[in-house]
């Protein structure tokens, strides 16, 4: 896809930036401090659509497709699809925008990769939150199976293609994203069936899989000095809440907040909630609206 579709979600707030010759799309909307928003493994700025608005009401919001997902364009080289390459490209893609966040918001490996931008020193972030956060290796078995697997996919151009034309059917997404513990309106799962439905996007999505690499995020993690709080959804099937319990056990000060009735997607089913957590916390980090660092210069 060359670009979004006149009903992707908050499209006014879309723009493409090329940066060392990967274009980025970018979705910024608000004023404030900034506010940097990653989404997690497959999806793309529609993921924010209820929450962005929200939290653009106090700051400035930056939401980037991640590289290979959406609307931003692959990397030539698969390395860039590794949260190395990514944490280096984002940095990249803030400078030529002239935005120095202060909050950080991940979901899922989104969160991974802020948190290695944090311990890399390219992020100078005053609070980071993680949205069901994936920052530490899947135990035993899941991870024996998960990165051979998902490099086996990776590697047969013709995978992307089936994926898309399975996600045909309406009913394989609904049951994908039912997998997730999120319930999500008709518009919701149409979003990501858009997404599924593109060979470049599941290619890109797939290569991020067999690229990433969490055992040497969790070897540092326990230098990251940067107040976390981790929004866990109580119904997640896609990452258990125990995963949050073993983050605090790396990192005893961070903040751990269970919602009880949400999914892994818990962010696209109450925005509303999740955006008062994140407003608090950042108020808690000494973050506010109308505060000079972090402020984003209008083009």
């Amino acid at each position: 896809m060359a670009s979004p579709p006149e009903t992707w979600p908050l499209r006014a707030a879309s723009r493409f930036v090329t940066v060392d010759g990967l274009r980025w799309h970018v979705q910024r909307l608000g004023a404030g401090p900034a506010v940097l928003l990653l989404h997690g493994t497959g999806a793309a700025t529609h993921t924010w659509r209820g929450l962005a608005p929200r939290l653009a009401e106090r700051f400035t919001v930056i939401a980037p497709d991640l590289p290979g997902h959406g609307f931003t364009a692959r990397p030539s080289d698969d390395r860039g699809l590794s949260m190395t390459g990514m944490a280096s490209a984002l940095q990249l893609l803030l400078h030529r925008i002239r935005v120095t966040p202060v909050l950080g918001v991940g979901h899922s490996a989104g969160a991974a990769v802020l948190a290695r931008m944090c311990l890399d020193g390219s992020l100078d972030l005053e609070g980071l939150v993680s949205l069901n956060g994936a920052l530490l290796e899947l135990p035993g078995l899941p991870r024996m199976v998960f990165s051979p697997m998902a490099r086996l996919l990776a590697a047969n151009p013709l995978v992307p293609h089936l994926f898309a034309w399975r996600a045909r059917d309406r009913s394989a997404v609904e049951r994908l994203v039912e997998s997730t513990g999120s319930r999500l309106d008709a518009a919701g799962i149409e979003h990501y069936a858009r997404l599924v439905r593109d060979p470049q996007h599941v290619a890109g999505a797939l290569g991020m899989m067999a690229q990433w690499d969490l055992a040497s995020l969790e070897r540092m993690l326990p230098d990251l000095a940067v107040p976390l709080l981790l929004l866990v959804g109580g119904r997640d099937r896609t990452l258990p809440p125990s995963e949050a319990k073993r983050v605090q056990g790396v990192l005893p000060a961070a903040e751990l907040v269970e919602l009880p009735e949400l999914g892994h997607l818990a962010h696209e089913e109450q925005p509303e909630a999740v955006a008062q957590l994140i407003v608090e916390f950042a108020a808690r980090c000494g973050v506010r609206a109308g505060t000079r660092r972090g402020s984003v210069p209008r083009a």
